[in-house]
C-alpha cells in the first residue's frame, strides 16, 4: 500500500449449477490465492455462491438456506485477513428475493449490497425472480445480528488515504446513471462489479468499453469480475471476462473462457490527484451514504504493475505512427494559423543538423504546403561556428536542398570573437558565457533576418529542455512560435523517424536517418578530432529518464520516491538505481530553478497531456522552493 497502491483481484472459480457447498470450496481457494498475492480487494462473480444460471431453482428454500450455509463457510475462509472480499448469492429479505453482494472481513460479514438494475429483456429473466435493491442503507438481521443492506454503501479504509470502495451489481454498470457513478461522486475510489455477462458475438469488445469510460469518468479503479466455467450452458455460454481499470486504461483482463483469476495494483494516490487536477470533477451528496471505516494494515504493496520506460510513446507501432501523424499535423496547424492571422509568407529557421531543428523545419514544410505558400520562402540558416563539426553542418545544408527550402549560411566566428573581446571574455575560457554567447548571436541573426524577409523565425526547442531549462535565456529560448514546445524529446525522435519512413523520398530519408543517428549536442565547444566532445546527455542526464521524471511529477502528482520506485522497476538492467536517483535529483534542482525561462515561453501548441507553458498547463512560481522534493530525494 506503499505510495498508494493497492492490488485487486478479480476471480472466477469454476463452479456447480445448484450446489453451494461445492462452489464455495472453490471460492475459499480463491480467497486463499488471492491472499497470498497480497491482493486487499477481492471479487468473485455475481450469485457466484450457487451459480447465476440456476432459474426457477432460485425460488427453493433448500438453495436459498445452503447459500446461505455456504456464504457462513466464505466468511470464516476471511479469518485474519483484512482484505475486503465481494461475493455474490441470493437473499430474502422482507418476502422478496434479492441478488446481493455479501461483503466479507476478517470472518465477518460487513454489508449486503442488492443489485439495483434488474433484467428482463432478450435472454435475461431477472425480475422473474429477483425485486430491485433499496438504495437508503436499512438493517437486516442475519445471524442475529443487524447487518446493513442497500446500494448506498462505501468501505472507507485506512490504510491508504482516498481508499473508499463501492458495489454494483452486473446489469447496473449498463445503465446511463450507473450506482457507481454516484458511489464515485460520494467518493469512492474504486468500484468492483460482480457480473454474470455472457458471451454473444461482439460483446466483449462492449463490455470493455464500458469497464473503461465508466472508470474513466468516474476517475476511479474499477474490478470486474465475470461468470464463467460451470455455468449452466443450456442457452448461454459465460466466458469469465474479467478485468480490471483505472482511469479509462485496462490494466489487467482475463482472457476468456479461460477461468483466469487477474490481479492488478491500482493507484488511489493518482486517483486522487486526477480528481484535484480537473476543477469540473465535483463531489456529491454523502448524506444518503453509510460509510463503513475497515482496518488494513499498512503494507509494502509487492508491485506486480510495469510502467512503461516511454511514457509519452506508445509502445504499438500502428499507434505510435497514428501518434506521430496526429503530432504533426497539429503542429503545422498551428503554425499555419499563426502564418494566416499575421498575414506572414516567410519563415525564417536556424538549422543545425540536430533533431529539434529537422522536426522544426519539416513542420514548417508541412505549414507551408498547407497554406499553398512556396517552400522557397523558408529560410533555413545554419551558422557554424566553434563547436560545428563536418557531420551536422553537412546534413543541415542537405536537409534545406532536399526540402526545397531556400539556405543560407551565416559564419558566426568572427562576429562572436568580436563579441568576446568586447566585453574581454577570454577566448580559452570555454565557460557559460563561451557557450551562450553563441547561441544568442545565432538568435539575434534569426531574428534580424526574419525581419528583412518580413516573415517570423520559428523556434526549434522541445519540451525536455524547456523542463530542465536547458537553453540559452534569451538565445534559442527565444522565437515567434515554437512549434516544439509541446514534444518532449524522446518523441521527438520517432516523429522524425516516422517522416523518415514515409516521406517516399530516398534522399531526404538518408539524410533523416543521419539525423537521427547523431548525438544530441548544442555544439558549443569545440570538437576533438572533428568529432561532437559535448554531448548534451552526459552533461544533464539521459533525456529518456527526464521524461519518465517529467510525466510522472506533471502528469500524474507523484513525489520523488514514489517516481525513484517506479523508474528502478522500469529501467531495471538498463540504469543502475543510483545513476536514477542521481538524475532525479538533478531532474528537481533544474526544474525548480530553470522556471523563470517557462514564464516567458513563446507561443506553441500543445501537443500532450503535458505541457509547460504558463499560459496552459503549469502555473508555477518562478521563485518556489525545491527543498521538499530535495530532502525526500535525499532519503531514497
Amino acid at each position: 500500500m506503499k505510495h498508494g497502491f493497492i492490488k485487486a483481484a478479480a476471480m472466477t472459480p469454476k463452479i456447480r449449477v445448484a450446489e453451494p457447498a461445492y462452489n464455495v470450496k472453490e471460492i475459499t481457494k480463491g480467497i486463499e490465492e488471492a491472499t497470498a498475492r497480497g491482493a486487499k480487494i477481492i471479487v468473485f462473480p455475481e450469485l457466484c455462491l450457487t451459480g447465476y444460471t440456476c432459474g426457477d431453482l432460485f425460488l427453493q428454500e433448500l438453495l436459498l438456506s445452503q447459500a446461505q450455509e455456504a456464504l457462513h463457510v466464505a466468511a470464516d475462509a476471511t479469518q485474519g485477513s483484512d482484505a475486503l472480499v465481494f461475493v455474490g448469492l441470493p437473499l430474502e429479505k422482507g418476502g422478496k428475493l434479492y441478488n446481493v453482494a455479501a461483503v466479507l472481513q476478517n470472518g465477518e460479514v460487513l454489508a449486503f449490497i442488492p443489485k439495483r438494475h434488474i433484467p428482463s429483456y432478450a435472454e435475461f429473466y431477472e425480475t422473474r425472480h429477483f425485486a430491485a435493491g433499496n438504495e437508503i442503507p436499512e438493517p437486516y438481521l442475519y445471524d442475529g445480528k443487524e447487518i446493513p443492506f442497500g446500494t448506498n454503501i462505501l468501505f472507507e479504509a485506512d490504510a491508504v488515504k482516498g481508499l473508499a470502495v463501492g458495489c454494483e451489481i452486473c446489469e447496473d454498470l449498463w445503465m446511463p446513471l450507473s450506482p457507481g457513478t454516484y458511489h464515485a461522486l460520494a467518493g469512492a475510489t474504486v468500484v468492483v462489479n460482480l457480473s454474470a455477462s455472457n458471451e454473444t458475438v461482439g460483446k466483449d469488445a462492449y463490455r470493455q468499453m464500458l469497464v473503461e469510460s465508466s472508470s474513466a469518468r468516474q476517475i476511479a479503479g474499477y474490478v470486474y469480475s465475470s461468470a464463467g466455467e460451470g455455468e449452466s450452458t443450456q442457452d448461454l455460454v459465460f466466458g469469465g471476462h474479467n478485468m480490471i481499470a483505472e482511469n479509462g486504461t485496462i490494466l489487467a483482463q482475463a482472457k476468456r473462457f479461460s477461468s483466469g483469476n487477474i490481479y492488478a495494483d491500482i493507484d488511489i494516490h493518482r486517483l486522487r490527484h486526477e480528481r484535484r487536477r480537473m476543477s469540473t470533477y465535483v463531489p456529491g451528496s454523502r448524506e444518503q451514504y453509510l460509510i463503513l471505516p475497515v482496518h488494513m494494515e499498512e503494507e509494502d504493496t509487492a508491485l506486480e504493475r510495469t510502467f512503461g520506460a516511454h511514457p509519452f510513446v506508445p509502445a504499438q507501432q500502428s499507434e505510435r505512427d497514428r501518434r506521430c501523424e496526429e503530432i504533426l499535423s497539429i503542429q503545422s496547424y498551428g503554425l499555419k494559423k499563426r502564418c494566416e492571422h499575421t498575414g506572414c509568407q516567410s519563415a525564417v529557421i536556424g538549422v543545425s543538423g540536430g533533431l529539434d531543428s529537422t522536426l522544426a523545419l519539416l513542420v514548417t514544410v508541412r505549414a507551408f504546403d498547407l497554406l499553398g505558400i512556396g517552400r522557397e520562402r523558408i529560410r533555413a540558416v545554419t551558422m557554424p561556428c566553434f563547436g560545428t563539426t563536418d557531420r551536422t553542418y553537412d546534413n543541415a545544408c542537405k536537409l534545406a536542398v532536399t526540402l526545397g527550402v531556400a539556405l543560407e549560411e551565416v559564419d558566426i566566428k568572427e562576429a562572436v570573437t568580436v563579441h568576446f573581446r568586447d566585453i574581454r571574455q577570454d577566448m580559452e575560457n570555454h565557460d557559460v558565457t563561451y557557450e551562450n554567447g553563441q547561441a544568442r548571436e545565432r538568435t539575434q541573426i534569426l531574428m534580424d533576418i526574419a525581419n528583412r524577409e518580413g516573415g517570423m523565425v520559428i523556434g526549434t526547442g522541445d519540451m525536455s529542455e524547456l523542463a530542465l531549462g536547458w537553453a540559452t535565456y534569451n538565445g534559442d529560448h527565444m522565437s515567434m512560435y515554437g512549434v516544439n514546445a509541446g514534444v518532449p524529446k524522446t518523441l521527438v525522435r520517432h516523429l522524425v523517424q516516422y517522416y523518415a519512413d514515409t516521406c517516399k523520398d530516398e534522399a531526404l530519408r538518408s539524410v533523416l536517418l543521419d539525423v537521427l543517428d547523431t548525438p544530441v549536442s548544442p555544439e558549443l565547444l569545440p570538437p576533438v578530432d572533428g568529432v561532437i566532445s559535448q554531448k548534451t546527455e552526459d552533461l544533464v542526464g539521459p533525456y529518456e529518464l527526464h521524461d519518465f521524471f517529467l510525466y510522472y511529477m506533471l502528469r500524474c502528482g507523484f513525489e520523488p520516491a514514489k517516481i525513484y520506485r517506479i523508474a528502478c522497476r522500469s529501467f531495471r538492467g538498463i540504469y543502475d538505481n543510483s545513476v536514477i536517483l542521481k538524475w532525479l535529483k538533478t531532474f528537481y534542482k533544474r526544474f525548480f530553478t530553470q522556471q523563470f525561462k517557462r514564464s516567458c515561453l513563446p507561443d506553441g501548441p500543445k501537443v500532450g497531456s503535458v505541457a509547460v507553458s504558463p499560459r496552459g498547463d503549469l502555473r508555477m512560481p518562478s521563485d518556489a522552493c525545491v527543498d521538499i522534493w530535495m530532502k525526500q530525494a535525499e532519503e531514497l
